[in-house]
């Protein structure tokens, strides 16, 4: 068997360094890595799934939804506020006018209207505001179909709705309570009138 001798030379020193080949030791493990068989899988045994578990016998199929514990807790009423300036006064109108928010600048207040049908009929009723940090009853007279009070532009109350946690509750006797967004339309109205 003849040997070969390969000389390169290191990049790092510059000197030669010796590389013994063995062709015939590269082809003998070759031969040995072609002779192997192919590789044995077991087969696994096919099952069935399981069946689905049954419910228990008295038992709803669907849970019960939790019930809120606060009014922050109960869903939005569906809607959106609108802003516009209706004869130079700032008014954002939520859920097509169910809540209407108006600047009156010569008195500097707010007027907060609640509308719904069959109001005009109705005797005078407590609205109730509740916000994250103030909660606030006014008596509210029928006033051309909506529940209507009026506040100073700057009364806290109006700071507490602005940034209460996403939303802020309007009660009315004898109405359904609305959870109403706290939006940057009813901001501008507040600010509009300071």
């Amino acid at each position: 068997m003849r040997r070969v001798v390969v000389r390169a030379v290191s990049f790092h020193t510059g000197a030669m360094k010796a590389n013994l080949l063995r062709p015939s030791a590269t082809l003998a493990v070759l031969a040995l890595a072609a002779c192997s068989g192919p590789r044995m899988i077991p087969e696994t045994e096919s099952r069935s799934p399981a069946p689905a578990p049954q419910p228990a016998q008295g038992s709803s199929a669907l849970p019960a939804s939790p019930t809120p514990k606060g009014w922050a807790d109960f869903p939005a009423t569906p809607g959106d506020w609108h802003w516009s300036n209706e004869g130079g006064r700032s008014t954002a109108r939520f859920a097509n006018g169910r809540v209407v928010l108006r600047c009156d600048p010569v008195q500097r207040t707010v007027r907060i209207e609640r509308n719904e049908s069959g109001v005009a009929s109705r005797a005078p009723a407590t609205l109730r505001i509740v916000t994250q940090t103030q909660t606030r009853a006014f008596n509210a007279v029928p006033q051309a179909g909506a529940y209507a009070v009026d506040v100073p532009a700057r009364d806290p109350l109006l700071d507490a709705m602005a940034f209460s946690k996403g939303r802020f509750a309007i009660e009315t006797t004898g109405l359904q309570t609305l959870y109403v967004p706290s939006w940057t339309e009813v901001s501008r109205v507040i600010e509009d009138c300071r």
